[in-house]
């Protein structure tokens, strides 16, 4: 049975890792988390003469360089003048050439977000009248290619280092002080320190690139160097370097001096080491809060001490989770892990559970701000993957509670020091013979022969052995989730991203889908009884010449419904062009549809939509898209 168990065990860690790998790669760029809240011109516009600057306005405060906003004319070339500058609160603007011609100018921004993430983008304005040019306004995004997929590997690392440095050591203070003198647990928080080490040197490298060119070769570059350490985000990562120096100070003492003390001294010195430690993790977990989501926004000041408490908990948790797993695997036959060490620890993970669930639903109230989403925005998609892992990781823990009611410690087959006996004649013999090589050869097999024999003696008790996949199976499951945690990091807050809607709604609602169909919203309400609705255009594939249009009429519960008459009205009054009127044809339930309208230029076209409702109700509503 035992030889069957751990291939199967290192395949389902394997599938479990790839899983996260997997959720990890498919997070994609990071998203912006300052949002374009407006602009002047605005997106679309046609204006009648050239503007003397161009202005953006973030929904919070960006970094900017001298190339941080570009206005490149229709064929390519910049009429931006000066370094871009800050206008007042979140506006940015940069002066543009005087004396420029007509046509379609692109504005190009890539800054960085309060809370370290990059944003970028661009869209389109004229002036006079719209022209062709030769500027794409697609794959404008930062953070992307190998750069942004190695700076979330990085952020990835650093988090699971974090949680193992911190949790692990949690562990051996509250729960198991025996297990300081434990190999395996030993190596395991180490190997949490030089993970998080490591993984924040390479942030610290791959910084400026991710925030600017994007390119591998700039990673060595002093002087992008430099400049990344004069920001928030890089003085977060020096202090995280300087407070792991402290940290490897603290697990020098707690698997040296510490180990080596008799219980009754432990006592005196496990207080001073808890104090100590939870000095350096608390400040390593503010070096995330005050460079990330918490440091801006909605109550800063109480969100980061919050979001300090939060990754605490979650260290003592899957820290602890984790370093449990590897002690009930490896600890040796005679260093088992007590039963009340694991009834010690799941009382930590209970309060830590409950630390959880207060300061999530707190970060989750400020993120999303609403209800709606939860479902219509990324944040709020992942943060519902992310609770649905957290009560099937819950549930598991419940289940791993009825082992440990039954766990029984089990004592190992052969004595400490009956074993020692054994080893010093064995080595006695192996002198008197004076063959080192054979003495070499007898101990690898005396290693190997121990080695099995304490394996046998772990899974010998029935209950551990339960305990033991249940714990696996929460580690599991542990990966993923913080696989989540890591992507929900880099994604846009869902308050952001509905802010973002509201102030900007033609743009929002105008965007346009891969297959290039138009699609526009717009509420009405007649006046009369059942008056109220939502008429949606979609226009394929909004291109000059002719297209398919489709209007549906909903009611304001989400229904179809017919109504007497649809009348459609496209208008380009920069060219003094329409209205042109269309009359679609009924085709079913809420659905009318006409072919071959034309479209004859491109241009912010104003798409006025007549309902009726009945004999005497009816109103117009309208809304600007850029369509050619």
């Amino acid at each position: 049975m035992t030889q069957t168990t751990a291939p199967r065990v290192r395949t389902l860690v394997l599938l479990l890792l790839a899983a996260a790998c997997a959720l990890l790669a498919g997070a994609g760029p990071a998203s912006a988390h300052a949002a374009l809240t407006g602009s002047d011109p605005r997106q679309g516009a046609v204006v009648d003469k050239a503007p003397a600057q161009v202005s953006l306005t973030f929904s919070e405060s960006v970094s900017l360089d001298d190339d941080s906003l570009r206005v490149l004319d229709p064929k390519g070339k910049r009429v931006d003048s000066g370094s871009p500058k800050g206008t007042g609160g979140t506006t940015y603007s940069v002066k543009l050439h005087a004396g420029l011609p007509d046509g379609t100018y692109t504005v190009s921004y890539q800054v960085v977000s309060a809370d370290s993430h990059p944003v970028s983008g661009a869209y389109t304005f004229s002036v006079g009248a719209p022209s062709e040019t030769s500027v794409s306004v697609s794959g404008q995004e930062t953070g992307d290619g190998i750069v942004g997929w190695l700076y979330g590997l990085g952020r990835y690392v650093s988090y699971a280092g974090f949680v193992v440095l911190a949790g692990g050591a949690a562990f051996v203070l509250a729960c198991w002080p025996r297990g300081s003198g434990v190999r395996a647990v030993q190596r395991l928080v180490v190997s949490g320190w030089l993970a998080l080490t490591a993984a924040t040197l390479l942030l610290l490298l791959l910084r400026g690139s991710y925030t600017g060119s994007g390119r591998l070769g700039d990673v060595f570059d002093l002087s992008l160097l430099g400049q990344v350490l004069q920001t928030k985000s890089g003085a977060a990562l020096v202090s995280r370097l300087l407070l792991l120096a402290a940290a490897a100070l603290f697990i020098a003492v707690l698997f040296g001096a510490y180990d080596k003390r008799e219980k009754e001294e432990k006592r005196d010195l496990t207080f001073g080491l808890a104090v100590g430690g939870t000095v350096v993790a608390a400040g390593l977990a503010a070096t995330w809060a005050m460079s990330e989501h918490a440091s801006v926004g909605l109550q800063a000041g109480l969100a980061m001490p919050v979001d300090v408490l939060h990754l605490l908990a979650v260290a003592a948790w899957l820290g602890g989770l984790t370093t449990l797993l590897v002690s009930l695997y490896r600890a040796p036959a005679d260093t088992p892990v007590e039963t009340s060490a694991v009834r010690r620890f799941s009382r930590v993970a209970f309060g830590s559970v409950v630390a959880l669930v207060l300061t999530g639903t707190y970060q989750s109230w400020r993120q999303l701000g609403s209800w709606t989403a939860f479902t219509d925005t990324r944040y709020g998609q992942l943060l519902l993957v992310k609770i649905g892992l957290v009560a099937v990781l819950v549930g598991i823990a419940y289940l791993s509670r009825r082992w440990t009611a039954q766990l029984a410690q089990t004592a190992p087959a052969v004595p400490r020091q009956r074993e020692k006996q054994q080893v010093a004649a064995s080595a006695g013999g192996d002198a008197k013979a004076g063959n080192s090589q054979r003495a070499a050869q007898l101990a690898r097999q005396r290693a190997a022969m121990d080695a099995a024999r304490q394996k046998r003696l772990r899974d010998a008790d029935p209950q551990r052995f339960g305990l033991r996949r249940s714990v696996l199976a929460e580690a599991g499951v542990a990966v993923v989730l913080l696989a989540v945690t890591t992507v929900l990091t880099q994604t846009e807050p869902g308050r952001t991203e509905e802010e973002a809607k509201a102030a900007n709604p033609s743009s929002a609602s105008s965007s346009a889908a891969p297959s290039g169909t138009l699609t526009l919203d717009m509420p009405f309400d007649t006046g009369g009884q059942n008056g109220e609705g939502v008429v949606r255009i979609d226009l394929d594939p909004a291109r000059v010449g002719g297209n398919d249009l489709h209007v549906y009429v909903e009611n304001r519960d989400g229904r179809p419904v017919d109504i007497p008459e649809v009348k459609v009205a496209l208008t380009l009054d920069s060219k003094d062009i329409g209205p042109l009127p269309v009359v679609p044809d009924h085709i079913t339930t809420g659905h009318w549809s006409a072919s071959g309208v034309q479209i004859p230029m491109a241009g912010d076209w104003e798409v006025a939509v007549t309902v009726r409702t009945s004999d005497i109700d009816q109103v117009t509503v309208s809304k600007n898209a850029q369509i050619g």
